[in-house]
């Protein structure tokens, strides 16, 4: 804008409404950059590219965070349950079973072996968890039944055969129909002690979750199999219990504990899990704290330049006041110039995020390729893809979190240019 108006622009500002079209013409026309102006224009566009990237972080980062959870979560208590029944020795499960069925809320219950042994085939050895289930009992697990290799449950129930996660498979190097040796620590009683039981079963089938730690160290044997090789007679060591509400569980462990009857602990999956639930709910909250600061300091350019947007053009805001604008219209002007900046910037920054997050696995693939490295290591973070998922809740929080920060920014430069008097900012001009 020039040092002095036209004619028709003076016409203008007469007494007009709040967000008139001349305060908006005003406020644009400041932000267009020009030869004497380049200084402020580059700030205005590093305040608006900091706003986007601290906006597209923070969407980022937290979706990842809780695709990461969400994953976990939905990984861990697909095959654990979300209520265990555990006992040393639980003789008429069955029947327990069915009076946990019966509990309004429970979706399922079954009886299950569990037991630590070691796999050893072709050299190597390896510590993996057994367990024991009723074929109808996997094949209602569906974490598992649906990601299993063709034909895995045909011959299940013959107890000379097993299903191993397909980890476990390439390391030991196994495919379906190979065999593979299970060593108990507790084994048969001897005058000489208690010996290793060693069995060899035949690989029936692979399930592959998509969890590292499952796919490695888990085995699933028939329960009549497990029963005997584990010494359990006809007794299970625990029930897996599945709920509607995994999150509202607890409602249900008084009525749980009822119908499981006396001399049985029932553990919610929160116990189970809660030291790594509660260590990714603090990492989630330390980053957003952390990513807000790319925002706030976003937010301070723009004060930064805002200042120095009205230091040039006092004498301009000398000539409005003069001409008949109001303080409020001069704040109002510089108000929608900062305001501009930051809700751009928080509308790229939203779309960026919300892009890289429907596209975050095939990103990462193109980067680990373009690297030659893994950014995204199966065994360290025990999932087979980086996961992303989208709260609205959240990415509402972050753009709200922009705008506000954006706006409180303005308003002290927007202030001091209302307040400027007209007779000191046109004395040496």
């Amino acid at each position: 804008m020039s040092r002095a108006l036209n004619l028709r622009d003076a016409a203008r500002i007469k007494e007009t409404p709040i967000f008139a079209p001349f305060e908006w013409m005003i406020a644009l026309r400041y932000l267009r950059a020009k030869r004497q102006e380049s200084f402020i224009s580059v700030i205005s566009g590093f305040s608006l590219i900091g706003i986007a990237l601290g906006v597209a972080t923070l969407i980022i980062v937290m979706s990842v965070m809780n695709g990461f959870r969400h994953e976990l979560l939905k990984s861990i208590l697909g095959l654990n349950g979300h209520v265990t029944v555990q006992s040393y020795a639980l003789n008429d499960f069955d029947a327990v079973a069915a009076r946990i069925r019966a509990v309004p809320g429970v979706t399922r219950a079954a009886p299950v072996v569990d037991g630590e042994v070691m796999a050893s085939q072709n050299g190597v050895n390896l510590g993996v968890v057994v367990r024991g289930l009723r074929r109808e009992d996997l094949a209602g697990l569906t974490t598992v039944s649906s990601k299993l290799s063709p034909h895995a449950l045909d011959n299940f129930d013959s107890g000379e055969q097993v299903i191993i996660g397909t980890g476990m498979a390439a390391r030991l190097g196994l495919h379906v129909g190979s065999p593979i040796t299970l060593i108990a620590p507790k084994g048969n009683v001897t005058p000489f002690g208690t010996t290793p039981r060693i069995k060899t079963y035949t690989v029936g089938g692979t399930f592959k979750i998509g969890m590292t730690q499952y796919d490695t160290s888990f085995v699933f044997m028939p329960l009549a199999e497990a029963q005997l090789y584990f010494n359990m007679g006809d007794a299970v060591n625990s029930i897996e219990t599945m709920v509607a509400d995994p999150d509202n569980d607890l409602m249900l462990l008084p009525a749980i504990r009822r119908a499981a009857g006396p001399n049985v602990r029932v553990l919610p999956w929160q116990d189970f899990n809660s030291s790594l639930f509660e260590a990714l709910e603090v990492e989630r909250n330390t980053m957003f704290l952390i990513l807000s600061l790319i925002i706030l300091v976003a937010a301070l350019n723009i004060v930064s330049g805002l200042i120095m947007l009205v230091k040039d053009k006092s004498a301009d805001i000398a000539i409005l006041r003069t001409m008949g604008a109001s303080r409020g219209a001069v704040m109002r002007i510089f108000f929608i110039a900062g305001a501009s900046i930051g809700v751009v910037g928080t509308a790229l920054g939203f779309l960026i995020g919300v892009l890289f997050c429907a596209n975050i696995e095939s990103i990462r693939q193109f980067l680990s390729r373009l690297t030659g490295t893994t950014l995204f290591d199966p065994t360290i973070y025990f999932l087979s893809r980086m996961p992303a998922e989208l709260d609205r809740g959240e990415v509402t929080s972050v753009v709200v979190m922009a705008l506000v920060l954006t706006f409180l920014a303005t308003l002290y430069p927007s202030y001091r240019a209302a307040r400027l008097d007209p007779v000191e900012a046109l004395r040496y001009e």
